[in-house]
């Protein structure tokens, strides 16, 4: 542990967490926006399900944690969603059981302390096209549709209704923009830059409107060591110096 402690803002999930550092995603789009402010950190487990990640929940976020994190953001559901296999191998939940180990995950991080914040993100779209195309020898019988994506995001919506846990509808959210099946993916399922854009956007609304106290809204959110300093760069008037630990022009986008 390195100081001082900033909050702690955790991201936890299947391969769309895992990956969202990669290839301008997400999670590094989220370090950026809370440089010296929050520290990000991801718990991401390519191909994991519901099932999987109770299996360690505790491990990941132990009850006993000198430390909680103040956000939690969770996305279990795409691989949940996928067909199951004839085997009954692989990674597909029923629905059923899907909300309930939600519900279970929603439970133990609230429990987490009184200040521990979540969020849950629903199951995105998919390009089913771009999907069959890149089907590997190494899988079969791979099902992924739109419809079974469907029916696992409303489901995680209604569920965070139910319980009082902010959500981001995913499934709606991509399919806003007209060019989402080629724009919003890498290989008809994880996300390209451009959709994680979209993640990032949500995700800053959900944290701007809520009536949390203190507010994680990044704006909202003391920055670390912002005081001035005479070795700061010297301003055009030789006299005064910049301080810098509010700027944010190196962004591609000035996200609200």
């Amino acid at each position: 542990m390195v100081g001082p402690q900033r909050p702690q803002f955790v991201l936890f999930g299947s391969s769309i967490v895992q990956l969202s550092c990669s290839n301008g995603g997400w999670g590094a789009i989220l370090s950026d926006i809370y440089a010296r402010k929050a520290d990000i950190l991801l718990r991401g487990y390519y191909g994991w399900n519901s099932r999987r990640a109770l299996q360690v929940l505790d491990k990941v976020f132990p009850k006993d944690a000198a430390i909680q994190p103040s956000l939690v953001i969770v996305y279990f559901g795409g691989n949940d969603s996928m067909g199951p296999h004839s085997s009954g191998l692989g990674p597909h939940v029923p629905l059923l059981e899907y909300i309930e180990n939600m519900r279970k995950i929603a439970i133990h991080l609230k429990g987490l302390s009184d200040t521990t914040r979540l969020i849950f993100l629903s199951c995105p779209p998919v390009n089913e096209i771009k999907l069959r195309e890149n089907t590997s020898s190494f899988f079969s019988e791979l099902i992924r549709t739109n419809e079974l994506c469907r029916r696992y995001s409303e489901a995680c919506i209604e569920l965070c209704q139910e319980l009082g846990v902010k959500a981001v509808d995913l499934w709606t959210a991509f399919q806003k923009r007209d060019d989402w099946l080629t724009a919003c993916f890498t290989d008809g399922v994880h996300l390209s830059a451009d959709g994680s854009k979209i993640v990032v956007e949500e995700i800053l609304k959900v944290l701007k409107d809520a009536e949390w106290t203190p507010c994680l809204h990044w704006k909202s959110m003391p920055t670390e060591f912002a005081e001035d300093s005479p070795y700061d760069l010297v301003a055009s008037d030789g006299k005064t110096t910049l301080n810098p630990s509010e700027w944010t022009f190196h962004r591609e986008i000035q996200w609200d």
